[in-house]
């Protein structure tokens, strides 16, 4: 397995340097300074890739290239933005990038509503509480029909944090919640985030589904054409947020998707911690199922609440099988150079870590902490070297 690193370039508060010493090979980032919608081009393109490989890394993982939200929402002409998408998909594929990563959820890449929640030794974590989220929704943003998402508990509880909430408080929910928006273009307040949502009125689960089908329609013969893996990510957290559906959040959902384009193009990224925020999900049984069509992986873990509430763990310490989830990647790479395929190895990062000792001085990226990560892939990298270990012995 490859050992990935996720960095925003000149929007990251860590550098290349610090990170070569954590030892990882592989950089994943993306253009996060282009607009959504606009062309990649390949000077740029280039130019990031020859920065990272002189800082001794490769870069073959794209996260994300990121889609528009009007073909989210199937909303007006979409032609000039899935021919803008192309020809990103050309220009990295021209500098030697061979998977993109990318999600298709609404409006939010990922939700959270606390970003330094206290971790029991010491450090802080990215946490989703269910209380402050029906919070939000109910009380704050006043979201016709949240109640319905809800359960009667859910709600009580939610009605004495907003009831007891100081107004700083609020302040620190909306700013958690605003930190999951995409890219470094939009940020709203209550109002703002009310006209935000308008657009997707009406949107549900179906129409979602269509338009997905579309934009699998639109770029996976291209993919295939340019020698490209697409790997979807899953809903983070896997529950629909603010009335948006959330179509990527289980094996029934995964199966769709990779059966709505049948293509070795097709395929996902493999996030633990996404996955393993819903109850129902069993990650290693799902990484067996689609083994063949992960195109990379993300493994960082969960600790799950009754309510629906999550925080994330320290990676080998949540609810789901660390060591489990990995060897059914390891074994998947055998498989794969047996059959002489050559994306045999799979690129994985440390996905998220607790803020730990000095990171928190640092003001990196929410979930993404230098120390925290590092301690991640220390710990993965010693599961790897002791199933490797094993295997041997056997």
């Amino acid at each position: 397995m490859i050992e990935g690193w996720r960095w925003y370039g000149a929007l990251d508060r860590i550098s290349l340097s610090e990170i070569a010493q954590t030892g990882a090979s592989s950089i994943v980032t993306a253009l996060h300074e282009i607009p959504y919608g606009e062309v990649w081009p390949r000077e740029t393109v280039a130019a990031r890739k020859a920065q990272i490989r002189e800082a001794g890394f490769d870069w073959t993982v794209v996260e994300s290239l990121p889609i528009h939200e009007a073909i989210k929402r199937g909303a007006g002409d979409l032609t000039q933005l899935f021919a803008n998408y192309r020809q990103s998909m050309a220009n990295l594929a021209a500098e030697g990038i061979r998977v993109i990563c990318y999600n298709f959820m609404p409006l939010l890449d990922w939700t959270r509503t606390d970003l330094t929640a206290p971790v029991r030794r010491g450090g802080s974590c990215l946490r989703f509480s269910v209380e402050k989220m029906a919070a939000f929704e109910l009380f704050m943003i006043e979201r016709p029909r949240a109640d319905r998402d809800y359960t009667a508990d859910n709600i009580a509880a939610a009605k004495r944090w907003y009831d007891s909430a100081k107004p700083e408080d609020l302040e620190i929910l909306v700013t958690a919640i605003m930190a999951g928006l995409p890219g470094a273009y939009d940020r709203y307040d209550v109002q703002g985030l009310r006209q935000a949502l308008a657009p997707y009125a009406g949107l549900d689960r179906d129409a979602l589904r269509a338009n997905f089908k579309r934009f699998l329609d639109e770029v996976i013969p291209a993919a295939e054409d340019l020698g490209l893996s697409f790997a979807v990510h899953p809903d983070d957290p896997p529950r629909d947020i603010l009335g948006l559906p959330r179509i990527v959040s289980n094996a029934a959902d995964i199966d769709w998707i990779l059966s709505a384009r049948e293509s070795l193009s097709n395929g996902l990224t493999l996030c633990a911690g996404s996955l393993g925020a819903n109850p129902a999900n069993d990650v290693p049984a799902i990484a067996k199922q689609f083994a063949g069509k992960i195109h990379f992986a993300h493994l960082r873990n969960v600790a799950k609440e009754p309510d629906g509430s999550f925080e994330e763990a320290a990676h080998l310490e949540g609810d789901t099988d660390m060591p489990a989830l990995v060897e059914v990647l390891m074994r998947e790479e055998r498989r794969r150079k047996n059959e002489n395929r050559p994306d045999s190895d799979i690129v994985f990062r440390p996905d998220h870590g607790h803020e730990l000792l000095t990171d928190a001085q640092k003001g990196a990226h929410p979930g993404y902490p230098l120390i925290g990560r590092m301690r991640g892939l220390a710990e993965l990298r010693g599961v790897i070297a002791g199933l490797n270990h094993t295997a041997v012995l056997s």
